[in-house]
């Protein structure tokens, strides 16, 4: 199959066959294409509408490459978010993986430093003096001790060197945008993945289905933010067993407190790096705890099966207050 069936059937406005997507994503992931290919391939599908199908073949196509970790048993979540929505919050997705951690869950959190964020996941673990290992082996090691190992998304992902530069030249957003929360080289039993727009969400949630993950959540919060948030109800989408359910989760309900939005901005990495201290201590700006005891419960509900939200909120709000993810830092 020539490339440029690939390019013609998107110029069509027609989704790709999963063996033209498989062709396509070997190719683009193996340096194949052309600079020119590569980013006709990419903006013919953006321009197009990516699809669930076609984000699940590009996963499969970028662990196949992947330095994966292989070994680990039981449970073990990573709660994300595809970023983008342009806030300024706090790192609350990487606040939350080092809470869950102090709780005694397996957290294999998979990022990169700051893009469009103040602070980027790889800027709080490397300003927290946690290590950011390669080696499969002490990786097992360091999630054994701490529960929470950090996977710098370039060390495991050295294919990516072909799209890097198409992506920087392109200076917009494609697919990879949405792939990052999909590609944990740790295979996360379980996710929690923020959406900045809403109108990725069911495809987020059906390319987390077509994965064979065992329970995940797909949030969009109230504000327009890639996390749930204290300011109102939030979109969610809940996937479970290959299938996906739509609801929502009322914050006021969960006992959470609203706030605006300014009470969680940070101004650069230094500040965002010392409120996540501050967080992980038990305390930090109200807002900005409520909002991360608010994306802990619902973590814990999607590892806690048969547990109540409700009950969840309460342990998250213990955990909270008690600074719990503090203890990870020093493990």
């Amino acid at each position: 199959m020539k490339t440029v069936e690939i390019l013609e059937t998107l110029a069509a406005g027609n989704d790709l066959s999963a063996e033209m997507a498989t062709v396509a994503f070997s190719r683009l992931m193996d340096g194949e294409m052309s600079p020119v290919q590569a980013g006709s391939f990419l903006m013919g599908l953006r321009q197009k509408g990516e699809t669930a199908l076609e984000m699940a073949t590009a996963v499969s196509a970028c662990l196949e490459r992947a330095r994966l970790v292989t070994g680990l048993t039981g449970k073990r979540i990573d709660p994300v978010g595809t970023g983008g929505d342009g806030k300024n919050s706090f790192n609350c997705s990487t606040t939350t993986a080092l809470t869950l951690a102090g709780m005694g869950y397996q957290v294999t959190k998979h990022g990169n430093r700051a893009v469009s964020s103040s602070c980027g996941s790889a800027d709080i673990v490397d300003g927290m003096g946690l290590p950011m290992l390669q080696e499969p082996q002490e990786l097992r090691a360091e999630l054994a001790k701490r529960n929470f190992v950090f996977l710098f998304a370039p060390y495991f992902h050295p294919a990516f060197k072909h799209i890097m530069p198409v992506r920087q030249e392109l200076g917009m957003r494609t697919m990879f945008n949405l792939l990052g929360p999909l590609l944990n080289p740790a295979r996360p039993t379980h996710q929690l993945l923020g959406v900045a727009r809403p109108e990725y969400m069911q495809l987020m949630a059906d390319a987390l289905a077509l994965s064979g993950i065992e329970r995940a959540a797909v949030v969009h919060g109230a504000g327009g933010y890639d996390e749930l948030t204290p300011m109102g109800p939030a979109q969610v989408i809940m996937v479970e067993g290959g299938k996906t359910r739509a609801t929502t989760i009322d914050p006021a309900a969960c006992g959470i407190v609203p706030c605006k939005p300014e009470e969680l901005v940070v101004t650069g990495k230094e500040q965002g790096l010392a409120v996540v201290k501050e967080l992980l201590g038990g305390a930090g700006p109200a807002a900005m705890r409520e909002m991360l005891i608010l994306n802990v419960g619902v973590a814990v509900h999607l590892l806690e099966d048969g547990k109540e939200l409700a009950q969840c909120m309460i342990m998250a709000r213990e955990a909270v207050m008690a600074g719990v993810g503090g203890k990870v830092i020093h493990a």
